[in-house]
C-alpha cells in the first residue's frame, strides 16, 4: 500500500469515528456482470423492480450492497456462500438494474422491499448481511420485521443517528473528510457534474479508500462507473443520502435488534463498532476484517467469505 494511500486510509477510520414473480433476464446496466452459477432474476415488489443475482442450495442468504456498487461487490464471495447456502445478491431501489423510482429511498421503505422480495420467494426467515448503504436498510429490515430474520451481518456501516449531525464540514487535520455525505445531497449539480464520467468518482474511491486499491480490478471498476454513470443512477442512488434526515427519526423509534448480529469491521473502524453495537442490539459480536479499508468483501473475499459462514452456518 502506498504511503499517500495508507494516510487515506487511516483517515478515513478517523472519519468513521465520527459515526458511531420472478423471470430471468440480463441485467439492464449490469449485463457485462456474470457470474458462473448464479442467474439474474427480477421481481415486481412494494411498488418497484428490483434486479437480483442466485445461485447455490441451503438457507437463504440475503446479500444487500452498497454505495457505489451493485449487487457484484459479493462476486468474489458468492461462490464460497454458494456451497453453503441460497444466495440472493440483491440490487436495492435505485441501484444498478433495479428499478429507480422518484421515492422511497428511506432506509423503512428500502427495508420493506427486501421483506417483500423475500416473501415473494417463498421465505419465512433468511439471513441478511449488507454492507455500507446496504448495511443500514439490513439494520432497517431486521429492526421492523425481526421474525423475518435470522441472523445479520453488518459490513462497516451502522444506521444512521444523530452522530451524523457532527460530520465536520472542515474536518481537523489528519481527519478523513467525508465530502460524498454531503455533495450526494445536493439537488441536480452531481448529475451535472457525473453523468458520463462517474469512474473519475469510482477511482477516487477506491484509490484513496482501501488498503489495496488492485483488489478492485479493472472489470468491476468499469461495471460500476456503468451502472452509475446515467442522470437517473446518481439522482436515484443520491436518493439513498437526501433520506438519512428520515432514516435517523426513524432510528429512534428503533428497540435494540434481537437477533444474533455480526460486525465486520475493517481495522480502522473496528472500535468504533465495537462501542457502538451492543447499544443497538441485544446480542452482538464484532470481528476485524485485517489487511481490508472499506470494501471488505473484495479486499478480503476469503476472511469475509470464512466469517460470514460460521457465523450464518
Amino acid at each position: 500500500m502506498s504511503e499517500l494511500n495508507r494516510r487515506s486510509v487511516f483517515a478515513l477510520g478517523a472519519g468513521i469515528a465520527a459515526l458511531s414473480a420472478t423471470g430471468v433476464a440480463s441485467a439492464e446496466s449490469n449485463h457485462e456482470a456474470d457470474l458462473p452459477g448464479f442467474r439474474h432474476n427480477y421481481a415486481q415488489v412494494n411498488g418497484v423492480r428490483l434486479h437480483y443475482v442466485t445461485g447455490g442450495r441451503g438457507e437463504p442468504l440475503v446479500l444487500l450492497p452498497g454505495w457505489p456498487q451493485t449487487w457484484w461487490e459479493y462476486h468474489k464471495i458468492m461462490p464460497a456462500l454458494a456451497t453453503k447456502f441460497r444466495v440472493i445478491a440483491v440490487d436495492l431501489r435505485g441501484m444498478g438494474g433495479s428499478e429507480k423510482p422518484q421515492g422511497g429511498y428511506d432506509k423503512k421503505t428500502m427495508a420493506a422491499d427486501i421483506h417483500e422480495l423475500v416473501k415473494k420467494l417463498g421465505y419465512e426467515k433468511v439471513n441478511i448481511a449488507g454492507h455500507d448503504i446496504g448495511s443500514q436498510v439490513a439494520f432497517s429490515l431486521t429492526a421492523n420485521f425481526p421474525d423475518a430474520v435470522r441472523k445479520v451481518a453488518l459490513l462497516d456501516v451502522l444506521h444512521p443517528d444523530e452522530s451524523y449531525y457532527h460530520i465536520p464540514m472542515l474536518p481537523p487535520p489528519g481527519q478523513f473528510s467525508l465530502w460524498w455525505f454531503a455533495f450526494n445531497q445536493v439537488q441536480t449539480l452531481p448529475e451535472q457534474l457525473l453523468a458520463g464520467r462517474f469512474r473519475y468518482l469510482i477511482d477516487w474511491m477506491f484509490e484513496n479508500t482501501s488498503f489495496n486499491p488492485a483488489a478492485i480490478d479493472e472489470r468491476s471498476r468499469a461495471i460500476y462507473a456503468r451502472a452509475y454513470n446515467s442522470p437517473e443512477a446518481i439522482r436515484a442512488s443520491n436518493g439513498w443520502y437526501k433520506a438519512f434526515h428520515q432514516d435517523i427519526a426513524d432510528g429512534k423509534t428503533y428497540a435494540k435488534l434481537t437477533p444474533p448480529v455480526l460486525g465486520l469491521a475493517s481495522v480502522l473502524s473496528y472500535e468504533q463498532m465495537a462501542a457502538a453495537l451492543p447499544n443497538v442490539a441485544v446480542d452482538s459480536k464484532v470481528v476485524a476484517v485485517e489487511g481490508a479499508g472499506h470494501w471488505l468483501a473484495e479486499e478480503q473475499p476469503d476472511a469475509v467469505a470464512r466469517a460470514l459462514t460460521e457465523f450464518f452456518g
